[in-house]
């Protein structure tokens, strides 16, 4: 147990509470992407294969289409830099847990709705975070969504570390303080599992997006040119 943070909460959850149930009724409720949530940049049989599974993030939250948002800006990045064709795939449920992220892979075994991929990047933390998800709990969900996909993608599977939530500013004080300490938790167990386990996970940090210029209308999620920049970053740390 992290007692610290948890004396924290408990000292500061009547405004808290009311912080975080004034901040969802409060801000604005972005859909998912539209448009077909995967296609292919270059010619032929692909070259490499991008798959990003998760919460807002992979569902597109920010952009109108699909082909705007980070699995796309990522591919397209790939193909510019390496001249070979890259297809990309992207599969998101907005505002998912980790556990509600599972239990829709489950009811998808043996996982023949979702595509072939030989670049896997998980992007999730924010609904645990906000949902105080147990940290042995989110480890342990890690582990178990590491075994469902290793047969049909036995690459390591990419953690975008969990966002910075100290630093979004839809959020009020102390609320926005308590979230980035408890995303920092989080994020510290993707950290923790690269090292033990190299060949399942590999962590990955990328460039935060906090100009209100990069950012959706709701200042909370990234807009088009926000998901360019993540994929910028992102490129320069994978094979």
């Amino acid at each position: 147990m992290h007692l610290p943070f948890w004396l924290a909460t408990a000292g500061l959850s009547p405004l808290l509470i009311h912080q975080g149930r004034r901040a969802r009724r409060t801000t604005i409720r972005l859909p998912e992407a539209g448009g077909d949530p995967f296609g292919e940049y270059g010619e032929g049989i692909p070259d490499r294969r991008i798959l990003v599974i998760g919460e807002s993030t992979a569902a597109g939250v920010g952009v109108q289409r699909h082909d705007q948002g980070l699995a796309s800006q990522l591919a397209r990045l790939l193909h510019k830099q390496s001249g070979q064709t890259v297809a990309w795939h992207t599969f998101g449920i907005n505002g998912a847990t980790l556990a509600e992220l599972l239990a829709e892979l489950n009811d998808k075994l043996p996982l023949d709705s979702l595509p072939d991929a030989d670049l896997v990047l998980l992007s999730m933390g924010v609904n645990d975070t906000t949902n105080f998800t147990p940290r042995h709990r989110f480890r342990q969900q890690l582990l178990i969504l590491r075994e469902i996909l290793k047969d049909r993608y036995p690459t390591p599977i990419h953690l975008l570390s969990v966002p910075p939530m100290h630093l979004f500013t839809a959020l009020p004080e102390p609320l926005r303080q308590m979230m980035g300490w408890r995303a920092r938790q989080l994020d510290d167990v993707y950290r923790k599992l690269a090292r033990s386990k190299p060949d399942d996970f590999i962590h990955l940090r990328y460039r935060t997006v906090t100009d209100a210029s990069l950012l959706a209308e709701d200042g909370y999620h990234p807009g088009e040119t926000g998901y360019k920049l993540m994929a910028e970053s992102i490129r320069h740390q994978i094979d």
